[in-house]
């Protein structure tokens, strides 16, 4: 195999670095199969040394690579070619949607094929725009810490968090019939962070995972990661496949179920009162925990009123994770997991490895910022703005959306699951809505294996998309679907919009 390797040629009078010229060659070798899914590549002492270049050269392009979904780690083994959904095709945006591996926003565009510009209709980001950041009240918290605290404010914090946080945390539970101790909470980065600790507490090499199919992408990449083998069980319009999950649970013994059962990302369903009963009773009955990411259980407009499956945690086997990125700051990372009794000194442990605390001000200036009411007020000014986005999306998707597209309401959350039909083009459309100023999220990046073929959807997320933006946005996508489902000419159809 080495043998394939030492024919990759590099200039090194070239203007482009070595490692991009490395990273592009493999990524060819990846996406023409050459390298298939799966495969350990060499060792970067042995790739360095059969290319005659630096061991940090073939260091920089396999992280290059794990960025853009090319290949995976797993710690004390080596690097490996990903599967063909983590492998991100070059039509494909690598890096516009929040739901890539610690990637929060819309940053660089596939090595600039596809360009997020201000006139871009952004229905890709499930992260809110700047504007909506509540500087000016976050700034006299942080002014009235600083004087506060002082000195003390810069200082390491518990891994477990500041405890008057815990305390105001857990007061804003209540609401959620979550009724837990500020002892069993504990402070993290952000989601992405709080599915990390939990993985490298509790994952072994070979583990098994049980996920949602589809599902958000970084729980998968973090999974991975941390060598462990993914089991998907079928989303329906009400929840997880019971008697699949069920199968599930009795062949692989999985450690971790993981779950978003709100406004699932990126489907928007929800399940049922029954289904997440049942959930928790199988968790209990095949030993398994259950990790429950409460993406957006809060941005309930149709008033739903779903419990979360932590209120039905009687046998303490649920692990509950939530951050605030989607109405607060992302930029902050900042959220909260509220860990079973027996499972606690593991956790922290494994977050005081991960990064010791989350940042001291931060977390006094949040604690502040909830206690002074802002919190609150700022939750529903949030509501209401994405409130109005979720039913102009609506609205404009019931007058202008082809007969054959389908999709279910979900009620509240980020995001919208268009169903097309067998065989339409998703590719061509994502390549020439951008074109045409509006991006969004091609359905086959949120599933864990091989994508089947018959897998036809695309996520639309509000999140990013004015109010006033919406209908000129979704009459020029539906447009664009139309001319496809009739086979026409799309750069035609583009040029009459």
């Amino acid at each position: 195999m080495i043998e394939l390797f030492k024919s990759i040629q590099l200039d090194k009078e070239s203007k482009t670095s070595l490692y991009l010229q490395l990273f592009n060659c493999l990524k060819e070798l990846i996406q023409d199969g050459t390298l298939p899914p799966d495969l350990k590549l060499p060792s970067v002492r042995k790739l360095s040394e059969a290319l005659k270049i630096n061991q940090i050269t073939v260091v920089s392009a396999f992280k290059q690579l794990e960025k853009e979904g090319f290949a995976y780690s797993k710690p004390g083994s080596g690097t490996y070619v990903a599967n063909s959904l983590q492998a991100v095709p070059e039509s494909l945006p690598t890096t516009f949607l929040d739901e890539l591996y610690q990637n929060d926003d819309i940053s660089v565009i596939n090595n600039d094929r596809i360009k997020i510009s201000d006139q871009t209709i952004n229905f890709a980001s499930a992260t809110p725009t700047s504007d909506l950041f509540p500087v000016k009240d976050f700034k006299l918290v942080l002014n009235e810490v600083l004087d506060r605290d002082k000195g003390s404010a810069f200082g390491y914090q518990d891994s477990q968090g500041f405890y008057p946080l815990r305390e105001s945390i857990a007061e804003i539970l209540k609401r959620s019939s979550i009724h837990c101790n500020p002892e069993n909470i504990q402070i993290i980065s952000g989601a992405q962070q709080g599915i990390d600790i939990i993985s490298k507490a509790f994952l072994s090499q070979g583990d098994y995972v049980i996920t949602e199919s589809p599902t958000y992408t970084g729980a998968i990449a973090v999974f991975k990661s941390r060598g462990a083998q993914i089991a998907d069980v079928q989303m329906e319009k009400d929840g997880l496949n019971l008697n699949i999950l069920e199968y599930t649970l009795q062949k692989f013994k999985p450690k971790l179920i993981y779950t978003i059962p709100s406004f699932q990302n990126p489907t928007g369903c929800s399940y049922s009162n029954y289904k997440r009963a049942e959930i928790v009773r199988l968790a209990e009955k095949y030993g398994a925990y259950i990790i429950e990411d409460d993406y957006v259980s809060d941005l309930d407009f149709e008033n739903r009123g779903f419990s979360p499956l932590k209120a039905l945690d009687f046998n303490h086997r649920v692990i509950y994770i939530k951050s605030f990125s989607k109405i607060f700051m992302p930029g902050l990372r900042l959220g909260f997991m509220i860990v079973p009794q027996k499972l606690k000194q593991q956790t922290i442990e494994a977050k005081h490895t991960t990064d010791i605390s989350t940042s001291g001000l931060t977390q006094r200036a949040f604690d502040l910022y909830i206690r002074e009411g802002y919190w609150d007020q700022h939750f529903n000014f949030m509501f209401d703005i994405y409130k109005e986005r979720y039913f102009e999306t609506i609205h404009a998707l019931d007058g202008h959306l082809p007969k054959e597209v389908t999709y279910s309401k979900p009620g509240g959350g980020l995001n919208i699951w268009l169903d097309m039909p067998y065989g339409f083009p998703v590719n061509n459309l994502l390549k020439h809505a951008s074109s045409n100023d509006v991006v969004f999220a091609p359905g086959r990046i949120f599933y864990s294996g091989n994508c089947p073929q018959s897998i036809n959807n695309i996520r639309l997320s509000f999140a990013a998309v004015y109010t006033d933006q919406i209908k000129c946005g979704v009459e020029k996508l539906c447009a664009m679907i139309a001319s496809l489902l009739d086979g026409k000419d799309l750069y035609q159809s583009i040029r009459i919009l």
